[in-house]
C-alpha cells in the first residue's frame, strides 16, 4: 500500500461520478495510469520498473523471467491454456468468462491435488481452434492426475475428444432438457435421435 499512487489508490484510473450518465473512468493525472508513486517506480529490475513489468504480456514476461522457475512455471501454464496475450497487471473484471475459467485452471494445475471434480461451462467461448487444442491438453493433464472434468460444451473439437458424452435436447429452452443420447462420441454419433449426431460424425471423420 505504501508504494501505490496516493491519488488513485493504485488503480491507475479515477472514477468521475456523473449525475445523469454512467460514471466515467479517467487516467490518473498523478501517476499517468502507472499505479505507483515516483519512489516505487525508481526501483528497477533488468531496467524495468513494476509498471513496465505489469504492462508485459504473459508471453513477454515468460522470456523476462526465464531464470525464475517458480514464476516461469505459472507463465508457462498460462501460455498452455492460450492466455499468452493477457497483461500481467490486467484487471480481473476485464476477463471474459472463458478467460477467467482458464486462469482458475492454471491455479489448479499449479497444485498437486487429486480426486477433484472440475465443472466448466463453455470454456472454449471465443477461442481459436489452436487455443482449443491447448485447452484440451490442459484438461487431459487434470484427468491424468486422477481428477474428473465435467464440461458443458457445444464445440465439436471438444465433444469428439471426451470419454463420455451426454447429449441433452432435442432443442433448446423449453423444448430441451431431455437426455437424447449417451456414451462415447462414436456411440452418440450413431444416434438417430440426436441433432448433434451428424455433425459429431463428420467431426470424427476429419
Amino acid at each position: 500500500a505504501d508504494g501505490r499512487c496516493f491519488d488513485c489508490n493504485g488503480e491507475g484510473t479515477i472514477t468521475v461520478t456523473m449525475h445523469f450518465l454512467e460514471d466515467v473512468n479517467v487516467i490518473c493525472k498523478t501517476c499517468h495510469g502507472r499505479r505507483y508513486n515516483a519512489q516505487t517506480l525508481e526501483i528497477t529490475f533488468k531496467d524495468k520498473n513494476i509498471a513496465d513489468i505489469l504492462n508485459m504480456s504473459v508471453l513477454e514476461a515468460r522470456e523476462f523471467f526465464a531464470h525464475f522457475s517458480r514464476i516461469k512455471k505459472r507463465l508457462d501454464l498460462l501460455c498452455e491454456v492460450g492466455l499468452d496475450y493477457i497483461k500481467l497487471g490486467q484487471a480481473s473484471t476485464t476477463f471474459s468468462g472463458g478467460e477467467a475459467q482458464r486462469i482458475k485452471l492454471v491455479n489448479e494445475l499449479a497444485k498437486r491435488d487429486r480426486n477433484t471434480m472440475y465443472i466448466l461451462d463453455e470454456p472454449t467461448t471465443g477461442l481459436h481452434s489452436v487455443d482449443v487444442e491447448k485447452l484440451l491438453l490442459v484438461l487431459n493433464k487434470l484427468v491424468e492426475r486422477g481428477n474428473s472434468v465435467l464440461v458443458i460444451e457445444h464445440n465439436l473439437d471438444v465433444l469428439k475428444c471426451v470419454d463420455y458424452l451426454i447429449d441433452v435436447g432435442p432443442e433448446g429452452g423449453d423444448a430441451g432438457g431431455h437426455i437424447v443420447a449417451v456414451g462415447t462420441p462414436e456411440m452418440v454419433a450413431k444416434s438417430t435421435k440426436s441433432v448433434t449426431a451428424p455433425y459429431l460424425k463428420a467431426a470424427l471423420e476429419e
